[in-house]
């Protein structure tokens, strides 16, 4: 059985769920061929005063935009992060290495921009000669410490993300273009909305929205339910039944969490803390609010819903609204009396305008991303046998040369 090594860190939780999602397609197309290993690098592995920079990622976020703003900027100039980093993989030589030897992968998976570059030096250092595979999981502004053009395959999840791939020196036979992974549950028919509605304590007839900003509960999420429920029960009066409901997603925030359950809701309202089932939960509704998170985008569009999007980190998701409007799968607006209004019309007189993104959304989606991207992996493992074994980018990337996708059935499990 070989043995994949996931790399992430819980800076945001996109990284973790698309970790997660990676995770759990191997384990349900290969579970007797690969055995999968899940780390946080950063948090777990590495010494203080580093171990608590993800911490300090939410705090930037929200608190300090205009700085968090500064430093991704300055981070796009190689000649500032290329000293970094190699200072960096030599302070950190011995915690990763430490890390490698406990796993002993025999392929290295990245899904987070600081987890290539420092861990491909350390293992050159090591002389370890495995393949090591990014998958990029920011969908248009890709920050160039994202490509290392050392790796073996480099999964990008757009066009505009390939382009910035190639510009960063990759080569063309290095990259692969099948979209951002998503749990598997998003790639499988779905039941009707009615069925899952009941299942989940919902009303079976009365349209819903989803409202949800990430795994940390980012953004002025609360602000936006509220509004919402004031202007939908306005809509509900006098028609004898509520004009929609809504779902509210706290993720980790959980003081968020206990003020949204204390409010005294006019339309039907759940809120929730984090769930281990979004997929169910979008499923369940006509549309989604969030702010620009690449990873809520993907599961939308994969679900064929429109997408009203409230926020954005600066820099990181700046493109991601532009995505969003250029492709006609949803809309923009900050203000939550005005984003309660476009929930008012989409679930009144503009619900055909609603219809129209959830028809775009459809056709833009890549439901069947992550399975494309651990096909791939799994065929390059597979080939690893019968290729020669050289620590250097120009072999491993002739080596990568060869499509995989051809060789995945091999290994896929019945």
């Amino acid at each position: 059985m070989k043995r994949i090594l996931i790399l992430m860190s819980d800076t945001g939780g996109g990284h973790r769920a698309s970790a997660d999602a990676l995770r759990d397609a191997f384990n349900e197309r290969y579970a007797t061929q690969l055995h999968v290993d899940m780390v946080d690098l950063w948090l777990d592995h590495t010494p203080p005063p580093l171990n608590r920079a993800p911490m300090g990622y939410r705090f930037l976020v929200d608190d300090l935009p205009w700085l968090y703003k500064f430093i991704y900027a300055v981070g796009e100039n190689p000649q500032t992060t290329e000293p970094l980093l190699a200072t960096a993989s030599r302070l950190l030589s011995r915690p990763i290495s430490r890390v490698i030897r406990q796993y002993s992968p025999d392929l290295i998976l990245s899904v987070h921009p600081l987890m290539q570059c420092i861990p491909w030096r350390v293992l050159k250092r090591m002389k370890r000669d495995i393949p090591f595979v990014t998958v990029v999981t920011d969908l248009i502004n890709v920050h160039p410490v994202w490509y290392d053009r050392n790796v073996t395959l480099c999964f990008v999840p757009s066009q505009a993300a390939y382009n910035l791939a190639l510009k960063a020196g990759l080569q063309p036979e290095q990259l692969r273009l099948h979209g951002l992974p998503i749990r598997p549950a998003f790639g499988r028919p779905q039941r009707p909305k009615a069925e899952i509605r009941r299942e989940l304590g919902m009303l079976p007839d009365a349209p819903a929205v989803l409202i949800v900003s990430g795994g940390e509960g980012m953004g002025r999420i609360g602000e936006v339910a509220q509004a919402v429920d004031q202007r939908l029960a306005v809509d509900g009066q006098g028609r004898g039944k509520p004009a929609g409901q809504q779902v509210v997603v706290c993720g980790r925030n959980q003081r968020l969490e206990e003020d949204l359950r204390a409010w005294p809701w006019s339309i039907p309202t759940l809120v929730k803390g984090y769930v281990n089932n979004i997929w169910d939960w979008m499923a369940a509704c006509d549309c989604v609010i969030s702010k620009a998170g690449p990873g809520t985008i993907a599961e939308a569009l994969a679900l064929g819903l429109p997408v009203l999007v409230v926020g954005y980190i600066p820099g990181q998701e700046t493109a991601n609204v532009l995505y969003v409007l250029k492709n006609g799968v949803g809309v923009y607006n900050d203000d939550p009396r005005q984003v309660a209004e476009i929930i008012s019309g989409w679930f009144g007189p503009e619900r055909d305008v609603m219809a129209q993104f959830a028809e775009r959304a459809r056709h833009l989606g890549r439901s069947n991303a992550t399975s494309q991207i651990v096909d791939d992996i799994a065929a390059l493992l597979q080939q690893q046998g019968d290729a020669p074994r050289c620590f250097s980018g120009q072999n491993r990337r002739r080596r990568a040369s060869v499509h995989p996708g051809a060789e995945a059935g091999r290994w896929q499990s019945s």
